[in-house]
């Protein structure tokens, strides 16, 4: 049975995502939010895998083959897997790689995360900013792309509009996506409602397409030419690009909306599919783009323009998304501290990360321009979503054995048949290296050097601070009583919670005197996403007018220093931010030949140390009230 602590901070976690809504809203939102990357999934998925970089023969045997793929890979990646068993390990209701880890990390009592597990972790955070570069990418090509089924003449156009909206949609981001985002629930309703109505359309004139759901016909499929059939299945995937969504995006409207959501999708999608297979039944020629031309002549013009529409808002669920994870890893110390803007009052996790923002539009970009076309792109699609999926099945092992403690037996059955699943289409997915697919293994690579780096230099950094550290107990006896006391209360923030901080030794130095009130202040930032205030304040009278003081919040919550120090009752009276001095030290690091870590990773730990968002913005201190001393370190 959960503690009351739990349930409070359950409580908590439901009051910041306003889930009072009534079950119907959270359904429709999630519609808008969660699922626009995987819906928009049919404008490509289908007429990749025939004539993608593997081509197909349009004929009974390939398009009966590929439908069955498609809808058993749906029905056991996302329905069993992500909506039946994964959903179901959140921490404190949030999902997603990081939050994963930080469940299984806190559940298992670990004081400190295995080596191994960090890497999975961390690796599938920074698979995930590939995919947030190629779906905006490849979903807006791909529905531009529509004009040309409408008129050809319109091909010369496709890239430039492209750009536009992408630009457009960047930009956008600095004004917040509160009052747009009310628009995406039902803009993909109607987008949902529209892909069941075609298919629907196409499947009356071919009922017999509905046999395809057999999944005998994908046994026939590799049984007739295996090699084609494993190639095939880096085309496939692309239809379940976005499942991630569905468990990262669970702490923004819970699972059970999530859940009732995913059937409703799920049937629309299943059901384009089928008409598209019904419709390359009747005309081959048709797999030039056979999402486009499910519509009648008349009608095409304003499904493109319906499609760009959701292409936009799953774009931009992903974007979102990228503020969120980088926002959680800057909690977790995987990245430094970067400039975050909230866009709402009201829901609070709605942020924007200019640095984010604008690093994702110049990569996009030159996505876009590299390759031209959203066929070229699929090549570049797939391999960050499986690897992603693989290292899940493999963190969702450990919770299985060693959090949940399932039956050995079924849970070794479950992980096994995850394992095969994802390991198969990302073997498939590796196939496509040449053709565009070591672009997310590239900027994967890169992001996890960075993330690696910065954890890594940030412990030394650290360990280094300490060494070197006085005892307070000491210092308290020698400087109490030996320097002058001036009014007003000076906090010095340090980030390890013991030993004395260098900011206020370098104080001590140079200005020669010690406030009435000391308080030594530790911010931390633990592996749970939200604290109740109640267990927000940990404090320690040392005497003589010195205070020890940690602060706790949730890797999802704001550190706002200022506005937790005014709720805290301790001695010597409520903190009035006009009579308090905030001093900080900025370090500049001396990288050297020391063991630990390689030269260039210290100079690049260096170089982000210096780029990163200082202290006082970070904790929202106030400008006029804070001092920095500087200090130089070796590691």
């Amino acid at each position: 049975m959960a503690s009351a602590e739990e349930a409070s901070l359950d409580e908590l976690a439901s009051a910041h995502h306003q889930r009072s809504d009534s079950l119907a809203k959270l359904v429709l939102g999630a519609i808008g939010v969660v699922f626009g990357d995987i819906g928009t999934s049919p404008l490509y998925a289908l007429k990749e895998s025939f004539i993608g970089h593997h081509k197909l023969a349009v004929d009974h045997l390939h398009i009966f083959g590929v439908i069955s793929l498609i809808f058993w890979t749906m029905m056991l990646i996302v329905t069993v897997k992500y909506v039946f068993v994964i959903m179901r390990a959140d921490n404190k209701g949030e999902g997603g790689s990081l939050a994963l880890l930080a469940l299984i990390t806190r559940r298992t009592g670990a004081k400190r995360w295995s080596a191994g597990l960090v890497m999975l972790g961390v690796f599938a955070t920074a698979l995930f900013y590939g995919d947030s570069i190629i779906t905006p990418a490849i979903s807006v090509l791909s529905a531009v792309e529509g004009l040309t089924v409408v008129q050809s003449s319109f091909a010369p156009f496709v890239l430039p509009i492209a750009t536009m909206i992408l630009v457009f949609l960047f930009f956008l981001q600095a004004r917040g996506t509160d009052l747009v985002g009310k628009l995406f629930g039902p803009i993909m309703a109607v987008y949902f409602v529209t892909l069941a109505g075609l298919g629907i359309y196409h499947i009356i004139d071919r009922p017999e397409v509905l046999q395809a759901l057999s999944p005998h016909h994908a046994f026939n499929f590799f049984a007739h030419d295996p090699v084609l059939a494993f190639l095939a299945l880096g085309s496939v995937v692309l239809a379940v690009t976005g499942a991630e969504a569905l468990y990262a995006d669970m702490g923004h409207f819970g699972r059970k909306p999530i859940v009732f959501a995913w059937y409703f999708v799920f049937a629309a999608l299943i059901l384009n599919y089928l008409g598209q297979a019904a419709l390359l039944m009747n005309n081959p020629a048709a797999v030039e783009n056979p999402f486009f031309n499910l519509a009648p002549e008349e009608w095409r013009l304003p499904l493109v323009v319906l499609a760009t529409m959701a292409t936009v808002i799953a774009s931009q669920a992903v974007i979102s998304g990228a503020f969120s994870v980088t926002q959680q890893a800057i909690q977790l110390g995987f990245i430094p501290r970067m400039r975050i803007t909230h866009t709402s009052a009201v829901a609070a996790g709605q942020i924007y990360i200019p640095g984010i923002n604008w690093a994702l539009l110049v990569m996009v970009l030159l996505l876009v321009f590299s390759f031209q076309s959203s066929t070229n792109l699929a090549a570049a699609y797939g391999i960050a979503v499986t690897g992603t999926m693989f290292i899940t099945s493999c963190m969702l092992a450990v919770l299985m054995f060693r959090v949940w403690r399932v039956n050995k037996v079924l849970a070794t059955v479950t992980i096994m048949t995850f394992l095969l699943i994802d390991g198969t289409y990302f073997a498939s997915n590796l196939t496509k290296i040449p053709d565009g697919g070591w672009f997310p293994l590239l900027v994967g690579l890169v992001i996890f050097t960075l993330l690696t780096t910065w954890a890594k230099g940030r412990h030394l950094m650290i360990d280094k601070l300490r060494e070197s550290a006085m005892p307070i107990r000491v210092f308290i006896q020698s400087a109490a009583h030996s320097a002058s006391r001036v009014p007003g209360t000076a906090v010095f923030m340090t980030s390890t919670p013991e030993g004395v901080p260098h900011a206020l030794l370098h104080n001590l130095k140079h200005n020669k005197v010690l406030h009435e009130r000391v308080v030594l202040l530790t911010v931390k930032i633990i592996d749970e996403p939200y604290v109740a205030d109640s267990r927000r304040v940990k404090q320690e009278d040392l005497g003589e007018g010195f205070y020890r003081l940690i602060l706790l919040f949730g890797f999802m919550q704001e550190a706002d220093v200022p506005a937790a120090l005014k709720a805290i009752k301790m001695q010597g009276g409520e903190f009035r931010m006009m009579e308090t001095s905030f001093f900080l030290a900025r370090q500049t690091l001396l990288p050297s030949s020391r063991p630990g870590m390689a030269l260039w990773r210290e100079q690049l730990f260096a170089w982000m140390l210096r780029n990163a968002e200082s202290a006082m913005e970070f904790f929202r201190l106030p400008t006029n009230r804070v001092v920095e001393l500087g200090s130089q370190v070796e590691i």
